[in-house]
């Protein structure tokens, strides 16, 4: 790959850059100019950009991808592809690659987390002790996770891997998604509607698309109850936040795990108040080894497409 112009659309994993560096690329850090001032730093460097690597945060939108004349390959270092143009892509033969299955286990790990969390209130209770409430009285008793009715929108590798970690915890599993799966153990809801129905704990990790977008609207919430949890994995927008915020704060839903929210980093000030509620920054899949295993799949896809050889997670 020497001397292959590689855009870099936001900061990622160091082992990522040290590995492109190695290898003899030329890197162009998009987030080193100002943010009102990007495109004139496309403009200047197009014809030295034949691939970009974009993730959750910045991928490749239309605007960018006319700007760049040059561009032969997009490798997304996530599995949504919600950030990347794939009409313009698919219109201009430019290849696309995303990094699925390596991070499964990482998200599925994060949303089983969430959702005992939530159940448990662990922030809370973390909180309370290192307050020294703890010398006043005890703790309020809380609720479990082991034996909740889990739903899931979405049943694809991440829900899949998500459902069969909540079976260790004897949760009945159902689900919701565009066609039924052949999983006889799970009960398959036509529905969301009539899966938040029929759930205690709804998580999200569906992909991001139009038909998928403010899917878990007020209905869905209302249909949780105040006893419900709802958990979302998958992307900020796929939820009414303005919804969520009420609900909770209303007593409407039981309470929320949410890792992904609908204008990241911008978070809703009610949120901070609620102990109902466990958040995290967008950090499904951040760990350390998954990270790195995500940093070589990119890597070899762009090695693949170099080499004239077939890549190995095509999109596009």
């Amino acid at each position: 790959m020497e001397s292959l112009g590689v855009l870099l659309t936001y900061p990622q994993f160091p082992y990522l850059e040290q590995e492109l560096l190695r290898r003899g690329c030329h890197l162009l850090r998009l987030y080193d100019s100002p943010k009102n001032d990007q495109f004139t730093f496309l403009h200047a460097n197009a014809s030295s950009i034949r691939a970009v690597i974009g993730d959750t945060h910045v991928g490749a939108d239309a605007a960018m991808i006319d700007v760049l004349p040059d561009l032969e390959i997009v490798a997304s270092f996530s599995v949504g592809l919600d950030k990347v143009d794939l009409v313009k892509c698919k219109e201009r033969g430019i290849r696309v690659t995303n990094t699925p299955d390596v991070l499964t286990d990482d998200v599925a790990d994060l949303a089983i987390g969430l959702a005992i969390a939530v159940l448990r209130k662990i922030p809370a209770a973390d909180r309370f002790v290192r307050s020294s409430a703890w010398k006043k009285g005890g703790y309020p008793l809380t609720t479990k996770f082991s034996g909740k009715k889990v739903g899931i929108l979405g049943l694809g590798r991440i829900g899949l891997a998500i459902a069969k970690q909540a079976e260790a915890f004897n949760c009945p599993i159902s689900y919701n998604s565009r066609s039924e799966k052949p999983h006889p153990n799970y009960k398959y809801y036509p529905t969301p509607l009539d899966l938040a129905s029929n759930c205690e704990v709804l998580v999200v990790s569906c992909a991001l698309t139009n038909e998928t977008r403010l899917i878990v609207n007020r209905a869905i919430i209302d249909a949780l109850g105040p006893q419900g949890v709802l958990i979302n994995i998958g992307r900020g927008p796929h939820v009414d936040e303005a919804e969520l915020v009420s609900a909770l704060v209303e007593g409407r839903l039981g309470g929320a795990g949410l890792d992904v929210f609908e204008n990241e980093p911008n978070v809703p000030e009610e949120f901070f108040w609620l102990d109902n509620v466990v958040m995290t920054p967008h950090v499904g899949s951040d760990t350390v080894e998954t990270s790195k295993a995500m940093a070589d799949l990119v890597i070899a896809n762009l090695e693949a497409h170099v080499m004239g050889r077939p890549l190995l997670t095509p999109v596009l």
